[in-house]
This record gives C-alpha cells, structure tokens and sequence, in this order.
C-alpha cells in the first residue's frame, strides 16, 4: 500500500549514497557561480539575472543527473538556441507579451521534439526572451549568442570539468561507456539500472547501452564506498 502510494505521487526513490548528492549539489554551486559572474561581466546584471535563472534548472540536470537523455550536450545547447530563436521571434511578432510567452513556450517544446533536443529549462530560455523585460528584449537576436550563446559554452564546459574529476560520473555520458569501469554488475545493480527507466517495452538500442551504464555505474559506486548495496540504496 506505501509503495503504491509513493509511486503515485512519483517521490523518487533513486538510490543515491549521501556522497552523491552531496558532489551534485557542488556541481551546481560552481557551474552557477562561475557563470553568473562571467554573464553579469559581458550583460550586466539587469540582463544576467533573468537569463541565469534558465540555466539554474539546467544546472540540476548536468550536475544531478549528468547521464540522462535530456542532460547531454545536444539536447543542452540546442534545446537552449533554438527556444531563445523562437522566444525573440515571438516577442517581436506578437503583440500582446502573455500570448507571446504561451506562444513560445509551446512552440520551443515542438521544436525540440522536431530536432530531437527536448531540454526542459529551454521552455525557460524561451519564455524570458518575451517576459525578461526591456533589457532583455532590446537585444534582438543577439540573445541567441549572447548571453544565451555564452552560457550554454560556459555551463558545458564546467560540466564536463566537473564531473570528469569523479569516473563514474563523467560527462557526457559516452565518455563512461569508454572508460574502464570495474567487474561486473551484480543483481542489485541491475535494479538500480531498472529504477532508472519508466517501462522496458519498445526498448531502443541506446536505451540498452544506457541501462547497462546506470548498471555498471552503480556498481562501481557501491564498490568505492566499500558498503553493501542495501546500504548505498538507502542512502545511509
């Protein structure tokens, strides 16, 4: 009964160790500073503050979840671009400023879709170029390279960094199939794995290559922590 219940109000149960989560939340403290700083020296604060804010959500999915589909850097720098293009489009062509920002949001999720770079803080990037204020606007399409360009160059770059100093976390998540990762997974590392995807029917061959990370990269994990898997599971 608690478990269907958790699972109906999807509270994640990922098992992460508290070294994990502690490694992602400096990741994010890092990546956002440096750019906060370098964005509000090239625009200015009046500018930089609405546009760092997208790159915060994009900042939880590099640094929490560096291996995930929606975090690598094609759907990251192009989910980015190609709604900050429509965001400013949309904010010269259209009148009335709410309409302007439904219009681009929903038009930068069709987008992505379209160039296979679905990036959820994108909806973000989009949005601020219609309602990010008059600073923001009279940029034009030079929102696209700077700051928005700028930014996506510089987070990746941190990224990369960042998670390149741990090997289970290497970024982007090719980079750990290359590596040499150690043993094998083992039964409770394949459940970790599972955990990580919502159904296996219509699995594609990607999908499987990334089932086989998560497996191995928890694997590896539990063994750095010298802990049993039950232990690392719970977070303890």
């Amino acid at each position: 009964m608690a478990g269907t219940f958790l699972a109906l109000i999807g509270l994640e149960l990922t098992p992460n160790n508290h070294r994990e989560k502690i490694i992602s939340g400096l990741g994010g403290f890092v990546g956002i500073a440096v750019l906060a700083a370098l964005t509000t020296w090239m625009v200015g604060p009046t500018v930089a503050v609405p546009v760092v804010a997208s790159m915060g959500a994009s900042a939880v999915l590099l640094f929490a979840a560096p291996h995930g589909p929606l975090s690598q850097p094609w759907p990251f720098a192009i989910g980015h671009l190609i709604s900050a293009a429509i965001g400013v489009c949309c904010a010269r062509w259209i009148p009335d400023s709410m309409l302007a920002g439904a219009a681009a949001v929903g038009l930068a999720i069709t987008a992505m879709y379209y160039t296979r770079s679905i990036h959820p803080p994108g909806g973000a990037t989009a949005l601020t170029a219609v309602l990010g204020g008059a600073a923001v606007k009279n940029l034009g399409f030079e929102y696209v390279l700077l700051p928005v360009g700028a930014n996506v160059v510089v987070l990746l770059a941190m990224a990369v960094a960042f998670n390149g100093l741990f090997p289970w976390r290497r970024y982007p998540a090719s980079l750990v199939r290359h590596t040499a990762l150690k043993g094998q997974p083992l039964r409770e590392d394949w459940a970790f794995a599972l955990a990580q995807i919502e159904s296996l029917a219509d699995v594609s061959e990607d999908e499987l290559v990334e089932l086989h990370t998560f497996a191995v990269q928890h694997a590896d994990m539990r063994r750095s922590s010298r802990r049993p898997a039950t232990t690392v599971a719970r977070g303890k």
